[in-house]
């Protein structure tokens, strides 16, 4: 097959990051995407109804395409959000979910949860309101490898969540381990996982071998192969408790090629032709349709995309850097030929 249309697909999980990178972020994922799920890690985060109401109006600003854009926006999780913050955000129409951070897991969670057992009346609201709490599934303490953080997560704080709130609807955000994988295939009803563009093209050694390689470096890390295979079937499985995510988050050359990088990749300017190799590489791209455009919508409660992308199998030359106003980002796959790329949308 070297050309397919899907119903236009959403992004589930992205960072648009803020101020100038917004012109860039914004209009990259409005490209190929009908909705975007706007992470809330912003300095300061965005913990109320009116911080996001606020950044979603920045964000707007931002967009210049003639089709159709809606960012979804979360909250940010902090051991003072109160039920009552929940209520008034679970009554807005572009509030979507409340962001779970554990202090210190990644960029600018620093203002994340240090323990979730004062925070039960909290998720008890969100239970009864209906609102999603979206998971960076890792625990942050000094002695658990960073490789093993993320099964450590499910084992002491996750599956204890779900099973003590079993109404409450919950996406392990970005997964990059089978521990993930069969976590949320066996689990009950309203859990589903989100799946990035990075963890199903590379590996561990993708990053480390031969040298370090900053522009793959990313939270939750890239892990073993024999994960990457396993995230790869799950996508491919037609399971609607996987679906896409990119998680594409900017940092400008300077913060990723220094003594202390940065965590992210970005993908939002070729996001679906990555996908579409992957699932092309595994013979599916039947399935792609399904985890691009359907599941997630499905699982948020949200209609199904009625506009339509389409991809072409042909190479794509990637840029080796992307302008972000006055700063430059190297994109994921900088320099490369992808095999994939957008034709148009519909």
């Amino acid at each position: 097959m070297s050309r397919i249309t899907l119903t236009k697909p959403d992004d589930w999980h992205i960072h648009l990051r803020d101020g100038a990178m917004l012109n860039r972020t914004v209009n990259d994922v409005a490209a190929w995407a009908n909705r975007a799920v706007v992470m809330p890690n912003l300095t300061p985060p965005v913990k109320t109804l009116d911080d996001a109401t606020a950044y979603r109006e920045r964000i707007m600003s931002a967009f210049t395409g003639s089709s159709n854009f809606e960012p979804l926006m979360t909250l940010y999780l902090t051991d003072s959000t109160t039920p009552a913050i929940i209520e008034e955000a679970a009554k807005s129409p572009f509030v979507c979910g409340v962001k779970l951070y554990p202090a210190g897991a990644t960029t600018n969670s620093a203002a994340g949860v240090t323990g979730l057992e004062s925070l039960k009346p909290t998720l008890a609201a969100m239970e009864a309101c209906g609102l999603p709490l979206l998971v960076h599934g890792e625990v942050t303490d000094h002695d658990i490898d960073i490789f093993d953080r993320e099964a450590v997560f499910i084992e002491r704080i996750l599956a204890p969540l779900v099973d003590e709130f079993p109404k409450l609807r919950v996406i392990l955000e970005h997964i990059t381990t089978k521990d993930s994988v069969d976590f949320v295939e066996s689990a009950r009803n309203g859990v589903a996982a989100t799946i990035t563009p990075q963890h199903l093209l590379f590996d561990r050694n993708d990053m480390l071998v031969g040298g370090i390689r900053p522009h793959l470096f990313c939270l939750p890390i890239l892990k073993r192969n024999l994960h990457k295979e396993a995230l790869r079937a799950a996508a491919i499985s037609g399971n609607p408790k996987f679906f896409l995510g990119t998680d594409s988050a900017p940092h400008t050359l300077e913060t990723k090629e220094s003594a202390c990088g940065c965590a992210g990749c970005y993908t939002a300017h070729a996001a679906l032709p990555f996908y579409a190799e992957v699932f092309d590489e595994e013979g599916a791209l039947d399935k792609l349709e399904g985890f691009a455009s359907h599941f997630g919508p499905d699982f948020y409660g949200k209609a199904r995309n009625s506009e339509q992308v389409t991809l072409v199998k042909e190479d794509n030359p990637s840029p080796l850097s992307l302008s972000f106003g006055e700063s430059t980002v190297a994109p994921l796959r900088a320099g490369e030929t992808l095999s994939w790329r957008l034709e148009s949308t519909e």
